[in-house]
């Protein structure tokens, strides 16, 4: 039995309730469901437990049959199968009874989700190479991935998908491997773990790969072979002097994709360019071979996550594609059989969105936070020329801070903090990097305009060094422009009616010297409607032991 959510609008944790069943996705009817069926149905889904069920297609009617009625579970069941029901196929409801559930947000350790790929512990322990203990991704002559050296011990005895040869070339690649004789050569211990792996090349991950273990006592491992190495070509993010320019643009007149709301570098909403304006992707049948497409065609490894139900907040504008079904080989998104949709089709809660594999780089090793209260704040402290120093807050920025924040790993920037006494709770006090100019869309600090060995601060000590406070969600506010234009008309107003305006601010300068009470000004007046489209609540700066009563308002 397989299980899915679907309908809208909803979370990622909660919806319809459909189940495949001989061949047939269905949905289950409303009558006497329970909470007890909720759990069994929850834990089918990959999630720990529910916390509520819903009936009467508050996720909208499925289609197709309706599988089941009358369930009765007792909780503990390990399928719905096992659950007391009327027989599959056998109901006397329609789908305006169809049942939903809610589920806790937390996941089953190690649960197989068709569209997560989890790197368990075994598989991430393969050898001594750079690559072994990180997630990473292969493929064969599709294009560019982004993880560079040496690929552990996987023993190249196996039929070699791309045409490669043990201490050759690989002609079928994109660009051929450096000195593979030497790589194999600077190894002193050989530990094999792994031999026969026959790839077709369309996995997001080498473990989906058909491979054997080496067993523990065998005498010659990999007896007909030699260690496997591999070469791989960096995509534009990653490339030597990447940094240098603002990100590439892909040429005009090809179809171009980003990601959007992400708060790492390679996640985020996945949004493509048709015609002349940007539109997302609907979530109907998104997988990680598709997500893994728009993570290679982006430059980055193969998808770690396909999410769905907008799971990195929702799009704006049109949707403009739906049901994309990639084999996993196609180099670009738009190669792959998809449905073009009106927006009727589909709701921005179910745009579609990417976690993709992205190459270790280094970068989180040259920087790190001191004195904060939690992990996500603190004083930042950056390593150059070998030692640790403090970076000097003249100019720091959002836009700087949003760099630190992304090189440390922790997403987003909510604070650009230029005043770090209180978090002075490191012996470092040497300054080593000022005049940070970036343009928010480094990697790295490092990246950024600096002075380089020629330091200049204005406000030198500990107490002025830059800090930042981070935080994995932020608010994303935008402007109904369109309302905008159709409400706004001038109008005459007595100076008299105005003095709130003019306490507030709202007037222009040349209200100060106008004849009060007498006389009137001109004014634009607009309703305005402004969206939040992020993932957390957006407050007023100031908190509210700060805010006082005023009379206008």
């Amino acid at each position: 039995l397989r299980f899915r959510l679907a309908g809208y609008p909803r979370k990622h944790n909660e919806g319809r309730v459909e189940v495949f069943y001989n061949e047939e996705w269905g949905t289950i009817c409303d009558d006497d469901f329970t909470l007890a069926n909720a759990h069994v149905l929850c834990r089918h889904l990959g999630f720990v437990a529910a916390t509520g069920w819903a009936h009467s297609a508050k996720y909208g009617k499925g289609v197709g049959r309706i599988w089941l009625d009358n369930v009765n579970c007792g909780g503990s069941e390990k399928s719905i199968g096992d659950c007391k029901h009327r027989g599959w196929g056998n109901s006397d409801c329609s789908h305006e009874e169809d049942a939903g559930v809610v589920c806790k947000d937390e996941r089953i350790p190690g649960f197989k989700d068709s569209n997560v790929i989890e790197v368990r512990t075994a598989l991430a322990r393969w050898g001594h190479g750079p690559l072994a203990a990180r997630p990473w991704a292969l493929r064969s002559a599709v294009g560019a991935d982004t993880h560079a050296g040496t690929a552990g011990t996987a023993g190249s005895a196996a039929g070699q998908q791309g045409g490669c040869r043990p201490c050759g070339g690989c002609p079928a690649a994109p660009q051929r491997p450096r000195s593979p004789c030497r790589l194999v050569a600077e190894r002193q211990q050989l530990n094999y773990r792994l031999h026969s792996v026959s790839c077709a090349g369309t996995e997001v991950h080498l473990s989906l790969c058909a491979l054997e273990l080496v067993r523990g006592n065998a005498s010659a491992p990999c007896a007909a072979g030699m260690p496997a190495v591999v070469s791989c070509v960096p995509g534009p993010l990653f490339a030597a002097g990447a940094h240098k320019k603002k990100p590439r643009q892909q040429q005009q007149g090809q179809p171009r994709i980003r990601l959007k709301g992400g708060a790492k570098v390679g996640e985020g909403r996945v949004e493509v360019l048709k015609g002349s304006e940007w539109g997302t992707v609907c979530d109907d049948r998104w997988s990680l071979q598709s997500a893994s497409v728009v993570c290679r065609e982006l430059g980055f490894g193969s998808a770690k996550e396909a999410l769905t139900g907008a799971r990195m907040g929702q799009g704006t504008g049109p949707i403009h594609v739906s049901e994309v079904q990639c084999e996993g080989n196609e180099t670009s998104l738009w190669s792959c059989p998809l449905k073009n949709i009106t927006e009727e089709d589909c709701k921005h809660s179910e745009d579609a969105a990417v976690r993709c594999n992205v190459p270790y780089m280094g970068y989180e090793d040259l920087i790190r936070l001191a004195g904060g209260r939690t992990v996500s704040e603190g004083r930042v402290e950056v390593k150059r020329g070998g030692r640790w120093g403090t970076v000097c807050s003249d100019g720091w920025t959002t836009k700087e801070a949003m760099v630190a924040c992304r090189q440390l790993g922790l997403g987003y920037s909510l604070h650009a903090v230029t005043e770090t006494w209180y978090w002075d709770a490191s012996n470092v006090t040497e300054m080593v990097l000022s005049g940070v100019k970036c343009e928010g869309h480094e990697m790295s600090l490092g990246h950024c305009q600096h002075h380089g060995a020629s330091l200049s601060c204005k406000n030198t000590g500990t107490r002025f060094a830059a800090g930042v406070i981070c935080s994995e969600t932020a608010s994303d506010l935008l402007l109904h422009a369109p309302l905008v234009q159709e409400t706004a008309y001038i109008e005459d107003r007595p100076l008299h009616m105005l003095y709130c305006a003019a306490e507030e601010n709202c007037l222009s300068s040349s209200a100060r010297h106008a004849n009060w009470p007498y006389g009137h000004r001109r004014l634009l007046r607009f309703s305005s409607q402004i969206h939040n489209n992020g993932r957390a609540d957006f407050r007023p700066k100031a908190g509210r032991h700060s805010w006082v009563w005023h009379e206008c308002h």
